[in-house]
């Protein structure tokens, strides 16, 4: 089965995605050289001079290592400029564009079948007097099938006593469904069965994936995919979902190497401004995340939740997320992760804990576990002096915020109101009028206040306060953690009020 990826011509007109010379070059190198497709179409004839440069820079790349025969451009018919200007790049191989269908060839062209027919041959004829090999697509030929497949059987005929060397059957405006897929197929193959048929599928159905399978099925000799399934509209089939496929379901093989997959559609992400959903089946973000606890103790038990999908196959590594689904099975696996060893009273407030800010938010990653681990063991312990029993901060438009608060100090507790410039503002007021003005305590003054994230952590799962306090001429450097930033400074506030009182 060969794979012919189009990344760098079909999935470079997905709308806004426009690669510079060296970034095509860069993705046509790991496409050959480390993922191994067969085959790269790195652009369409006659487009500008940037991609003149592109194709000529890959050109030269590609003959320098021995593999020319594998990169293809797109041409048209159009007396012999696209065979010219791909020569000029140091190319030797064009993918005609041909119509497929009569609608496209009466009402595109204004030609009968016969001049169309005849145009094409002339090209090809030319192409063989240049040493260019030809693959011809046959346009919008899945509404030809259904339309006037007498047309497109007229074609073929005639093409196939040239020296065409592949036949390729796009669904252009992605029509098909795998039903119709199927019947369509099997009368090509059935009529003409010693052709090269490859099969270019379109998801404006989102069925791309499915009608590749019937191709499959029905014999066909190659498959176009597109990395991040990028092309025209909704785009081609995804190169990392065609080779699971593949590899998975119908047990053929391929030169593909599964390994470098992920790192390849990072490169592309990057270079196409174009993000993988997180869910995108073998390269998105979340798809070998094990979410609920209930997955990750069935894991521990022989793997009872995996799949063929192994991540280790595609450069990944399962990971269990941290959040209000998680139980105790994921928490351990991220200990583990970490080389963390916990008591299992430990492991209950960590889990608590992450439950709490799963509850705010959406998701801890494994790389916000150490922080707060370090946050719940040294939070509340039983030598705290002041605890804080509960608070109320509050902000509306118009309004200065407020703050509510009760606390224990040795044994007593205390309450106050405040109004502050903010949230936090308030929440101090409250803390100063109980300990300055109500036990004439002695208080720090506050000399740094700022909030980040966590080196490695997530916006959406929890950020850390960190505020400095002087007193007597010493400097005090406290820290919270929590999903919402006012709480975060509330923490990092009584972790400095048990060192001083």
């Amino acid at each position: 089965m060969e794979i012919m990826d189009t990344t760098l011509r079909d999935g470079e007109q997905t709308n806004g995605v426009s690669f510079v010379p060296h970034e095509k070059l860069q993705i046509a190198k790991m496409l050959l050289r480390e993922v191994c497709v067969d085959r790269i179409e790195v652009a369409s004839a006659r487009v500008s001079e940037g991609e003149k440069q592109a194709v000529s820079d890959i050109c030269a790349w590609a003959d320098r290592h021995d593999c020319l025969h594998r990169v293809e451009v797109l041409g048209f018919v159009d007396k012999h400029v696209s065979i010219d200007w791909i020569r000029a790049c140091g190319g030797r191989v064009i993918n005609l564009l041909c119509k497929g269908s009569l609608r496209h060839c009466r009402l595109q062209l204004k030609k009968t079948p016969e001049q169309h027919i005849a145009d094409i041959m002339a090209e090809i004829s030319y192409a063989d007097s240049c040493g260019i090999a030809v693959n011809v697509y046959l346009e919008d030929w899945s509404n030809g099938m259904k339309d006037s497949p007498d047309y497109v059987f007229q074609v073929v005929d005639a093409l196939s006593r040239t020296s065409v060397r592949r036949f390729m059957l796009p669904d252009t405006l992605g029509v098909l469904d795998p039903l119709s897929a199927v019947r369509f197929l099997h009368n090509m193959r059935k009529r003409y069965p010693h052709l090269h048929f490859d099969f270019h599928a379109h998801n404006d159905y989102d069925l791309a994936i499915a009608n590749v399978s019937a191709a499959v099925l029905c014999g066909c000799k190659g498959i176009h995919t597109a990395v991040n399934g990028l092309g025209e509209r909704a785009g081609n089939a995804s190169l990392s979902s065609v080779q699971a496929i593949l590899h998975d379901h119908f047990h053929i093989a391929t030169r593909i190497d599964e390994s470098k997959l992920f790192s390849l559609s990072r490169l592309v992400e990057s270079y196409s401004g174009v993000a993988v959903p997180a869910n995108k089946p073998i390269v998105g973000e979340s798809v070998f995340t094990q979410v609920a606890g209930v997955h990750a103790d069935g894991d521990n038990k022989s793997n009872l939740y995996c799949n063929a999908l192994l991540p280790e196959r595609f450069g990944r590594v399962r990971e269990y997320a941290l959040g209000k689904n998680s139980g105790k099975a994921n928490i351990l696996k991220n200990l583990e992760a970490y080389g963390l060893e916990l008591t299992p009273e430990q492991t209950r407030k960590v889990t608590q804990r992450i439950i709490e800010l799963g509850d705010k938010k959406e998701m801890v990653t494994q790389d916000d576990l150490p922080y707060i681990v370090n946050d719940v063991l040294k939070h509340d312990t039983p030598q705290d002096r002041v605890r804080l029993i509960s608070y109320l901060v509050t902000t509306a438009y118009g309004l200065k915020p407020t703050a509510q608060l009760k606390l224990e100090f040795e044994g007593k507790q205390y309450e106050a109101q405040a109004v502050g410039d903010g949230q936090y503002d308030a929440f101090m007021r409250g803390i100063r009028d109980i300990f300055k003005h109500r036990l004439g305590r002695r208080f720090p003054m506050l000399t740094g206040y700022y909030v980040t994230i966590p080196p490695g952590g997530r916006t959406d799962a929890f950020v850390q306060a960190v505020i400095t306090w002087e007193m007597d001429g010493k400097t005090i450097r406290t820290r919270g953690l929590d999903a919402d930033q006012t709480d975060a400074a509330i923490k990092a506030t009584m972790k400095m009020l048990n060192l001083v009182y």
